[in-house]
């Protein structure tokens, strides 16, 4: 298998950077085409996030405070204490200053593709609204459009699937939790495979509890959501909160580091692709920042569009805050954790070990038990939120009756995810999300102006 994936690395690869001009330039593109209007209303888009000035009995299936909760569960994952680590071992912290650049440009883009996803929604075979590119390119565009509709909905089918979150987190319950217990790893042979014995019961046990959850469909995932989202930012958020007291004389030092080292480049250490140093270390911050918040994806537009509403350009508000909460906030919490404690330069260690390690230094006792309590939340809530997206997608080609099937693979995979490396379908996975920028960012230009024909009515009637 080892040639097969070399050949999917590269291809990821070469995939990625056209696509991330694509997301970054289209970004820019609304940015500049709408003129910042939306900027001006951030204050309000924080109060529809309160629920105020909003309306709850518009047609959809669930709150737009649910809808919002559902996209964060699936950006606010793993990748912020895996992600932002990764990016400061390779570039350093002007890497974090690049992923911020990223948030505000792709908080833009949310505002065009959400808006459109409840301004062009569609019924399902069932007679339910829904959103998303598909629906937007199938309601809204030519028919000579619809293969990019279909690209989109495979792509997602492929890219939703939770290996990597069930990987991840079965990792750093038998990295941490089970010494906390006293018990060692042991493994078992099943044919010409060998597997760990902890891993597969906690990738069934996961696999039990995401059943639970999105067999009930949106409204039961809308809902746990709701409850967990907020609970595991607040957590996250006081946790660094405490690491950052313990070093409180180092934060203004490498706060201010984060902006001069962002052009110096002095600490890059990847693969300086696209001419120098600095080149090198601004495609990492956006390409990670463009993993951890999914601007351009089309994943956030799905959940938006599911969201009660009679105001689109309500939908690409509070979608417009997601970049914020997911980067600019969860994210510089976890680079601030590692900066600080000084781990950041050390050597071999990268991903959720930095994190441990910084989190192990600042806290000798309790936390690894808090860093483990955030992996688990963080990465169960994104199973919840993926399933909805990955079934949506075969609901729209297939039939939403038929679409159920997508739930028994995907729980499925979650006990594969736990207790193999499969490299190849990680691959794959990146691919497929790679390919989804194409569909959304494309109907997105096309249908920009009536994003922005909706936004100036909606901005007159609200002055």
């Amino acid at each position: 298998m080892q040639p097969l994936n070399t050949l999917l690395s590269t291809a990821a690869g070469y995939i990625w950077w056209p696509v991330l001009f694509l997301i970054i330039g289209g970004g820019l593109f609304f940015l500049f085409y709408s003129r910042f209007i939306q900027y001006s209303y951030f204050l309000h888009a924080l109060r529809l996030l309160a629920g105020k000035d909003g309306n709850e009995n518009g047609p959809g299936q669930i709150s737009a405070y649910k809808a919002l909760c559902t996209a964060l569960a699936s950006t606010v994952g793993m990748g912020n204490l895996s992600g932002v680590a990764a990016a400061i071992a390779l570039g350093g912290p002007g890497a974090l200053f690049w992923m911020w650049a990223t948030s505000v440009v792709g908080m833009s883009t949310n505002f065009f593709t959400s808006t459109l996803a409840s301004l062009y929604r569609g019924k399902d075979s069932n007679g339910e609204l829904q959103g998303g590119p598909m629906y937007v390119i199938r309601e809204a565009l030519p028919k000579k459009y619809m293969p990019l509709a279909f690209l989109f909905c495979v792509c997602c089918m492929l890219g939703a699937l939770p290996i990597f979150s069930a990987n991840q987190l079965t990792q750093a319950l038998v990295d941490i939790g089970l010494p906390l217990v006293g018990v060692e790893e042991s493994f078992v042979s099943m044919g010409v495979v060998t597997i760990s014995l902890q891993k597969l019961i906690l990738g069934i046990a996961a696999a039990a509890l995401v059943a639970v959850v999105i067999i009930g469909g949106i409204q039961r995932i809308g809902t746990w959501a709701g409850n967990l989202v907020p609970w595991m930012i607040v957590l996250h958020f006081i946790s660094v909160v405490i690491i950052l007291s313990v070093n409180w004389k180092e934060v203004p030092h490498y706060f201010g580091l984060i902006f001069t080292d962002a052009f110096a480049a002095d600490h890059f250490h990847g693969d300086p692709f696209l001419g120098g140093l600095l080149g090198g270390m601004i495609m990492l911050g956006v390409r990670r920042a463009t993993f951890s918040n999914e601007a351009g994806i089309g994943t956030a537009p799905m959940a938006m569009g599911a969201s009660k509403s009679v105001e689109p350009v309500r939908e690409g508000l509070l979608s417009m805050l997601s970049p914020v909460i997911d980067t600019i906030i969860s994210c510089t919490l976890t680079a601030m954790a590692i900066l600080t404690t000084g781990v950041w330069q050390t050597a071999g260690a990268s991903g959720i070990t930095l994190t441990s390690i910084a989190y192990r230094k600042a806290m000798p006792y309790g936390g690894d038990v808090v860093l483990l309590i955030c992996a688990s939340v963080f990465a169960i809530s994104a199973m919840f939120a993926y399933s909805y997206y990955g079934r949506k997608a075969l609901a729209f080609m297939v039939g939403e009756n038929k679409s159920r099937w997508y739930d028994y693979v995907y729980i499925f995979t979650i006990v594969l995810g736990s207790v193999v490396s499969l490299e190849v379908v990680l691959n794959l996975i990146d691919i497929a999300f790679a390919l989804m920028a194409i569909p959304t960012m494309t109907s997105a230009f096309i249908l920009a102006p009536a994003v922005m024909r909706e936004a100036r009515r909606y901005f007159s009637k609200l002055r």
